[in-house]
């Protein structure tokens, strides 16, 4: 079955609707420690790797109740010869994007003007692997009311700014004809997916316009690549996202409410990406589709977005303590305590500003608070002589001198996404040079000086 989330709340459709299951799997737990320390991804990349492995598109048919129901009306590439465990697997995958790509269920009535919004949302296999469904809905060309359609790509790999720009080539073609949407896709199937930094040129041709050449650049930060922080900003004073930072960093239930569905996404994303070089292991879902939003009753902790409509629904469950965070009016609807730390210097790095290295400001700021605040984890790795590391928890929070910033690395380090970082450390002596790590090497380096200086 596929989990709904990058690690928490599985889900498989059947005959009879969703089935959850409210727990990480192992299996998952596995994959993800075979990962470097402060390189840690939930999408896998392969030099060379296809750009998508699906493009469907999905529209509202009618039920014989009455009722409308979101169903894929194409498939592009059409699988065929394929095993029968990797058939059922294909089947059960698209059973389950229909619902994520109309999460907000029967609320729809024929449309003659909608704004096209994108979102996405992430599927994760038993085996941990994961694949990412890149969605525009919009409202096809045509005369009288109608309904939107969702064009999905569902891909493993990770960069939404990327296939934003791909879906507005989609949505430039829907609007002339489906017919020239095909050869555009076909063509980027057939291209590799770019290196960090390198560029793609894809030759398109458009009808009354010639052939068009498109450039698709992969960014050169990876581990920023499947985020976008404006949106976040716009919507939260630093206070309010540092609070939200401190609850997601000691992985309690938080609850995203907004309008759109591609604010509930690009918020979502937000925030987990504040999280590198560790990252959220638990119940994970951008957009929780209504049939779905018994969710927020999950006992353990979740990260979920929920449309404002569903408030009334949601505030009617039984829920545990959450942080539920209206992005409409950029309040906290539902808080628990002082999460602690609220990391000061971080507030005072946040650029609000329209700067295009505004993702790279905001990460930074965070990502030094790890490096200040646990960055000397490989000082307190013992190895045996068959390699394997043991990590010595008590010496390394003792080895804090601040007490507010010891109070927090005690509770820190009892975290799931401490304990799996930890674990992919553990596994092997040679320091792989990741960004973190490199930030954190520069950091001791910087100690060193001033204690020679002084």
């Amino acid at each position: 079955p596929f989990l709904f989330s990058p690690g928490g709340i599985s889900s498989f459709c059947n005959s009879r609707g969703p089935c959850l299951f409210l727990s990480p799997t192992s299996d998952e737990s596995k994959s993800e420690s075979a990962r470097r320390p402060g390189e840690r991804s939930p999408f896998c990349y392969s030099p060379g790797q296809f750009f998508f492995e699906y493009l469907v598109v999905v529209s509202l048919k009618k039920k014989l109740g009455g009722d409308y129901e979101p169903k894929i009306i194409y498939q592009f590439p059409k699988r065929e010869n394929l095993l029968r465990g990797q058939k059922e697997e294909e089947e059960r995958l698209l059973q389950a994007i229909p619902l994520f790509c109309f999460p907000d269920g029967n609320h729809w009535a024929p449309l003659t003007e909608y704004t096209s919004e994108t979102f996405s949302f992430v599927l994760t296999n038993v085996d941990g692997s994961r694949k990412i469904g890149y969605c525009r809905r919009l409202l096809p060309v045509g005369r009288g009311p109608r309904f939107p359609e969702v064009f999905c790509i569902i891909s493993c790999l990770g960069c939404f700014g990327l296939f934003s720009k791909i879906l507005d080539e989609v949505e430039k073609r829907r609007q002339i004809s489906m017919a020239v949407i095909y050869p555009f896709m076909q063509g980027l199937r057939e291209c590799p997916f770019p290196a960090p930094g390198k560029t793609v040129t894809i030759k398109s041709f458009i009808p009354d316009s010639g052939t068009e050449l498109i450039e698709l650049t992969r960014p050169l930060d990876s581990w920023l690549e499947h985020v976008e922080f404006r949106a976040l900003l716009q919507r939260l004073s630093p206070e309010n996202i540092l609070w939200l930072f401190a609850s997601a960093v000691l992985e309690r239930r938080i609850i995203f409410v907004a309008e759109e569905l591609s604010v509930l996404s690009q918020c979502i994303h937000a925030v987990a990406a504040l999280l590198y070089p560790f990252s959220w292991a638990h119940t994970y879902i951008p957009v929780v589709p209504e049939c779905l939003i018994d969710t927020v009753c999950c006992p353990t902790p979740f990260m979920v977005g929920v449309q404002k409509r569903c408030l009334e629904q949601v505030l009617d469950q039984p829920m545990e303590e959450v942080l539920l965070v209206d992005l409409c009016e950029g309040t906290f609807l539902r808080s628990v305590g002082v999460p602690g730390p609220l990391c000061p210097n971080c507030k005072s790095s946040i650029p609000f500003s329209a700067s295009e290295q505004v993702n790279t400001h905001v990460s930074e700021a965070f990502i030094q608070f790890f490096v200040k605040t646990v960055g000397h984890y490989t000082s307190h790795l013992k190895w045996n002589k068959s390699g394997q590391g043991s990590f010595q928890e008590k010496a390394f929070c003792k080895d804090v001198t601040s007490k507010s910033c010891r109070k927090f690395v005690k509770r820190f380090v009892r975290t799931q996404m401490f304990s799996l970082f930890i674990q992919e450390a553990e596994r092997s002596r040679i320091t792989q040079e990741g960004y973190f790590q490199r930030k954190v090497t520069e950091y001791q380096e910087q100690k060193k000086k001033q204690r020679r200086n002084s």
